[in-house]
């Protein structure tokens, strides 16, 4: 990725922040327009960015994808849907089975005997 490529994704994501800060929200419809136009995101005023029902939602890589930008996978944090980074994480480079094991072997489960009940009867209660 050139730096020339780097500095037009950083101005769309700002421009993309800037969107949805400054978004109008109709509480009425339960909309969220947009204030002003972003041409560099192929939105113009007035567009509806957010919706409760029936709605699709904006896609910050379909822009990218629209604008033919390289290395999407590089710029772009995957969905919480298919998982994310921190799920590849914790799924493929840090492995939980082994630190458990290690430990386990590390510090071996002393079982002490059962202490034999006071009197027998019923405890610390003094009738």
């Amino acid at each position: 990725m050139t730096s020339s490529q780097k500095e037009f994704v950083e101005g769309l994501k700002t421009d993309w922040k800037l969107l949805w800060q400054q978004r109008h929200n109709d509480r009425l419809r339960a909309e969220g327009i947009a204030v002003t136009d972003y041409s560099s995101l192929f939105v113009e005023r007035g567009t509806i960015i957010h919706a409760t029902r029936d709605f699709k939602a904006l896609n910050f890589k379909e822009i990218l994808e629209r604008h033919k930008v390289d290395n999407l996978d590089r710029i772009i944090q995957p969905y919480p849907e298919l998982g994310g980074w921190n799920k590849f994480i914790k799924s493929e480079i840090t492995n939980r089975k082994q630190k458990r094991n290690q430990r386990t072997t590390d510090y071996p489960y002393e079982r002490r005997d059962a202490q034999q009940p006071k009197k027998g009867g019923p405890g610390w209660l003094h009738k």
